[in-house]
């Protein structure tokens, strides 16, 4: 998720309690991103992102035209990288 300085500022406990579940969040100035919100290791146990996808899982939902993922997206996914 990519968010810009006044929606962390507003929403900043939200976006929280996304990333303890595993979640990253970039923070973008201007559109550029600037920082990244990032799980914690609490005692070498980080969250994984498996865990953060079995949460979401069933509040995914695809449209019957849907044919694959965006270019890159997998990639992105499978590293550390932002999907922008």
């Amino acid at each position: 998720m990519i968010a810009n300085t006044h929606e962390t500022k507003t929403h900043l406990s939200k976006y929280l309690e996304r990333v303890e579940t595993g979640e990253e969040i970039i923070i973008a100035r201007s559109g550029k991103p600037v920082a990244r919100l990032v799980p914690m290791n609490y005692g070498n146990k980080a969250v994984s992102r498996d865990s953060m996808f079995e949460k979401y899982a069933n509040k995914i939902s695809l449209q019957n035209d849907w044919d694959s993922w965006p270019k890159g997206f997998l990639e992105a996914m499978k590293s550390n990288l932002p999907v922008l």
